[in-house]
């Protein structure tokens, strides 16, 4: 009989093989599970479909929308570069198209502004849009005004006054002649500009920087709108504080009386608070916008006829030393001691006067700058008995030919020796004779040149004056009240406002006499500290002069700074000075001062820190006044996170959330 197998014993107990899968088809819930999971898919596929229909779409649409409008504006800026009037207004009608397809597209977009974070840049592309719709208006207006003098302004167009738009023998003269006649048609239109800019500005406003990275794709952005933010306001502020001045323009140009100037040379290369030491003047008559000069003469020689009488400040006195040390008397080279111009040459004008120079309407303060300016645009020119002046790089200055020869008459040194028999001059200084005379032969050949200038020189000539205006190349003083507010107002009195924030204004003084600004340059550095309101500040000023010393132009250069700050600031600490002044009151601030000295190819630093005297919460507002005559120091803002760094050309205001 066989033996029954193994496994089938009762004898051994089975042993059921181990399923290590679970089952779970018997899990009550889990086909629930995997409902819910599908829904959730479906649900998140279903909403990103949505969001890609109602946002992802639109928004594609825009941005094409936008590199269209982005070309039609190179198109438009290429084509104001050709003169060409029709073509310009061609650009800007199709600019205008493309911008109305644009903002059809955006209104597909425009509902998701109130999603939290996404919607803020939605609105942020609402206000560059309606930004950019007002400044095309403003350029219609533009263009509509200018039309009938295209081609005095140097345009190509159909003429004007029935001249033919390719006559090209009409001067700037001409042009400037019959632009003067034709304000009281033109200022309306300021009007209508100005609001425009309004617009502009309010739109560019609401926008916040913080809200994008500093660069992308390699382009800078946060910097990009926070300039954009400035000049907008900028502008607007500009043509309604410009009005008052263009209205007083037939006055200025003696359209109704013929005007008498005093025109101040301030020299920049030794700078003086108001823009440069007093060097030369000139009398200018201007009758119907045509200059000519009367007479010109250094500073010296008005000063020879003058009778000191009024007390120097003690930094003259203690440093400048030479005639303060017979006298201390103050010299009329040296009235230009208050930062504020007008206040300056209110104690100037009544001086003049005792010297022998009356009747005149203003005084028109220039320096160096202006000159280089025009110089860049008409090219050299010749000054008859004086030789050639160009913007030329020198190597015997490393700066321009003009400024070389200027400071060569400006500055006659060593002594003049005559035979004691015959009283003939044996010796004497190189343009010891025509020092004084050079000032105005050369200011009527820049503008002889300038007013003959053809059409295609007369937009960047214009530019080049206009920026030297609003660099503080330029200052106006006029005896008249009504007029010297307009030119106040607008900047071009030199004066320091009053505001209702922080405010900084450094100024410089060159006690020493050299010429060592040329060569000099500063850099501003403002530490920013806010603690409950309370706002903490350290200004740091680094002086440098990297040239070597020459024993004409460049040497020692000692300098009286002094920082003007919201009036009732406490200064904390201060330091880099040689000699410090008490803090005091001047001009509604409170100022910082004292005396340290710059070597060729050296450095010096000059911190103040001190705390403001009110106190900030949701907005920090800064103004900046830049001293006349300085080129445009790097200034560097520092606020927790935040830097910001510009080249100081011109006045500037600074706004900031806390």
């Amino acid at each position: 009989m066989d033996n029954p197998p193994i496994e089938n014993s009762v004898l051994i107990p089975r042993i059921e093989p181990v399923n290590t899968v679970q089952d779970t088809s018997a899990i009550p819930g889990k086909p629930r599970l995997r409902l819910q999971r599908k829904k959730v898919l479906i649900w998140s596929g279903a909403v990103f479909a949505f969001l890609f229909l109602v946002i992802g779409i639109p928004a594609l649409l825009i941005f094409q929308k936008a590199m269209v409008v982005g070309k039609s504006v190179g198109r438009f800026v290429e084509s104001t570069k050709s003169q060409d009037l029709e073509q310009i207004k061609t650009n800007l009608n199709l600019t205008r198209k493309d911008l109305n397809k644009f903002k059809s597209t955006y209104t597909l977009l425009s509902w998701s502004r109130a999603i939290p974070f996404f919607g803020s840049y939605v609105s942020d592309l609402g206000h560059v849009t309606n930004a950019f719709q007002a400044g095309l208006d403003a350029g219609d207006i533009i263009l509509a005004t200018i039309e009938p003098y295209s081609d005095l302004l140097g345009f190509r167009g159909e003429g004007f006054q029935g001249v033919a738009a390719e006559d090209g023998a009409k001067t700037a003269q001409d042009r400037i002649d019959f632009i003067v006649k034709s304000l009281p048609e033109i200022i309306p239109k300021m009007d209508q500009i100005s609001a425009k800019m309004k617009i502009i500005s309010s739109e560019i406003s609401a926008i916040n920087p913080d809200r994008y990275p500093k660069k992308l794709g390699g382009k800078v952005i946060r910097a990009n709108i926070t300039s954009a933010k400035w000049l907008a306001d900028q502008t607007a502020t500009l043509l309604v504080d410009g009005k008052p001045v263009i209205e007083q323009a037939p006055y200025l140009l003696g359209m109704d009386s013929p005007r008498t100037y005093m025109v101040l040379f301030q020299n920049d290369k030794e700078i003086r608070p108001t823009g440069g030491f007093m060097t030369a003047y000139s009398i200018m008559k201007v009758d119907k916008a045509q200059f000519s000069p009367v007479l010109s003469s250094d500073i010296y020689s008005l000063d020879a006829q003058y009778k000191p009488s009024i007390t120097a400040p003690d930094p003259f006195i203690q440093y400048i030393k030479g005639p303060y040390v017979l006298s201390d008397k103050l010299r009329l080279r040296d009235m230009n001691w208050s930062p504020d111009f007008a206040v300056s040459m209110q104690a100037f004008v009544p001086m003049i006067k005792e010297a022998g120079v009356d009747g005149i309407d203003g005084i028109i303060a220039v320096d160096t700058q202006l000159l280089v300016n025009i110089l860049d645009v008409i090219g050299p020119i010749g000054v008859p008995g004086f030789g050639d002046f160009s913007t030329k790089i020198i190597p015997e200055c490393n700066c321009a030919q003009v400024i070389y020869e200027l400071e060569s008459f400006a500055d006659v040194e060593g002594p003049i020796i005559w035979d004691p028999l015959t009283g003939v001059i044996l010796q004497k200084p190189k343009n010891s004779d025509n020092r004084k005379k050079i000032i105005g032969p050369l200011m009527n050949s820049v503008l002889s040149n300038a007013m003959g200038q053809p059409k295609d020189k007369l937009a960047p000539l214009f530019e080049s004056i206009y920026r030297s205006l609003l660099e503080k190349h330029v200052l106006f003083y006029m005896m008249d009240g009504d007029k010297q507010k307009a030119m106040s107002d607008f900047g071009l009195g030199g004066t320091l406002i009053d505001y209702d924030g922080d405010y900084l204004h450094i100024n410089d003084a060159n006690l020493g006499g050299r010429k060592s600004n040329l060569y000099a340059s500063e850099e501003v550095e403002q530490d920013i500290v806010i603690e409950n309101g309370i706002v903490t500040k350290t200004v740091t000023i680094t002086y440098k002069n990297p040239e070597k010393q020459d024993g004409w132009l460049n040497s020692i250069l000692p300098t009286w700074v002094r920082v003007y700050v919201p009036k009732g600031s406490q200064l904390i600490t201060s330091e880099g000075l040689e000699a410090k002044a008490e803090p005091y009151e001047d001009l509604g601030k409170t100022v910082f001062a004292g005396y340290f000295q710059l070597r060729p190819e050296g450095m010096a630093k000059v911190t103040f820190k001190y705390t403001l005297p009110f106190q900030v919460s949701k907005e920090y507002k800064l103004f900046i006044q830049k001293q006349p005559g300085t080129d445009g120091f790097l200034y560097t803002l520092k606020f927790g996170k935040k830097m910001d760094e510009f080249y100081l050309k011109m006045d500037k205001e600074i706004k900031m959330a806390i």
